[in-house]
């Protein structure tokens, strides 16, 4: 029971306390911090005051305590705590992946010589690397996720949301989740495979609580403002290159001319290479959140059967229906053979 005690213990400490977890403490008060900063400067540029009482309400209105927040809630617990062993499980494990890549590179073209470049830069350049494959694999997963059916309905439980809060990072399906560790698995396993052949095995990246440096500053300066209200936009060749909180607001938005767009996580350079981008203005849009319910989806989202149970029935239904149409015989076409039967 104590063994057990300390385990929770530990969990929440490294939940909450580890600078690279995603509820971290530090990363939820440092955007707050920005979040406030910029609030003021807009009040500050039209010669405003700031008010304390002012400020708050800003920084939290009232849609953030609305009924349907409270399925974004459950699941974070659920997604950090439950769920967790789950998702070790179905890992690709990037590790071998790498393994074999450098395998079947000295295999193609031998051993490789060792790199001349300084440990420093040989790590930069892992650490930039492996941030790329990073947000490849997440820009990936995300296209993957709105273009395939049967994964849309395990992604549509994060864009049923209608309010916006730092708690939706969490307000996903853990099929979802599964999907994505997997793919994230084989891309850094491809990425790190080909480094470490390129400058040998002592090439690391730099990392801060064991993950990556530049996913922790993302993390710390971007992540959580990307679901809320605040509507920070990058334009220009910025907008080109950063996800600004307001480029992921747009993502999220129920206008047809949003949909699909914007599937980067913290760069917006594989949506600008592949045709996905859409730059926001600097002028807020009036946005509206959530999915279109029809009667394949009528349960309510806002409920961990809506959010958890739903999509697997639905997912399984259309499995079957595909397994029918792929079992039904095809109907032979024989030349003349209406025409005949119809003189009959």
């Amino acid at each position: 029971m104590l063994e057990f005690g300390s385990q929770v213990l530990n969990r929440l400490t490294s939940l909450f306390l580890s600078p690279s977890s995603t509820l971290s403490i530090s990363s939820l008060a440092c955007a707050l911090f920005i979040a406030a900063g910029f609030l003021i400067w807009k009040r500050a540029k039209r010669g405003q005051d700031v008010e304390m009482r002012v400020l708050l309400r800003a920084l939290f209105p009232k849609r953030y305590f609305t009924k349907t927040v409270g399925i974004d809630v459950l699941l974070t617990v659920l997604n950090t705590s439950v769920f967790v062993a789950v998702f070790g499980l179905a890992i690709v494990n990037y590790n071998v992946v790498s393994s074999y890549v450098i395998s079947g590179l000295v295999a193609l073209f031998g051993m490789a010589s060792p790199s001349a470049l300084p440990d420093w830069q040989v790590n930069a350049f892992m650490t930039f690397a492996l941030f790329m494959a990073f947000e490849f694999a997440y820009w990936l997963d995300h296209y993957l996720s709105h273009r395939i059916p049967y994964l849309w309905e395990f992604h549509r439980v994060h864009h049923e949301a209608e309010v916006l809060t730092p708690l939706t990072n969490f307000r996903v399906h853990p099929v979802d989740t599964i999907v994505f560790y997997n793919i994230n698995g084989i891309c850094l396993g491809l990425m790190n495979g080909i480094c470490s052949y390129a400058f040998g095995s002592n090439a690391h990246q730099f990392v801060l609580f064991d993950v990556n440096i530049f996913v922790v500053c993302a993390l710390h300066l971007l992540t959580h403002l990307q679901h809320t209200h605040m509507w920070i936009a990058f334009t220009g060749f910025a907008g080109r290159v950063i996800m600004s909180p307001a480029h992921h607001q747009v993502h999220h938005s129920t206008d047809p001319k949003h949909f699909n767009k914007n599937l980067g996580g913290v760069l917006a350079v594989f949506d600008w290479l592949f045709g996905t981008l859409y730059i926001p203005g600097k002028t807020p849009e009036k946005l509206t959140f959530g999915v279109d319910r029809d009667a394949e989806h009528a349960a309510s989202p806002h409920t961990m059967h809506g959010a958890l149970v739903e999509p697997v029935i639905r997912v399984g239904r259309m499995i079957r229906i595909a397994i029918r149409k792929a079992r039904r015989p095809a109907v032979r076409t024989v030349p003349g053979y209406a025409k005949v039967q119809a003189q009959s």
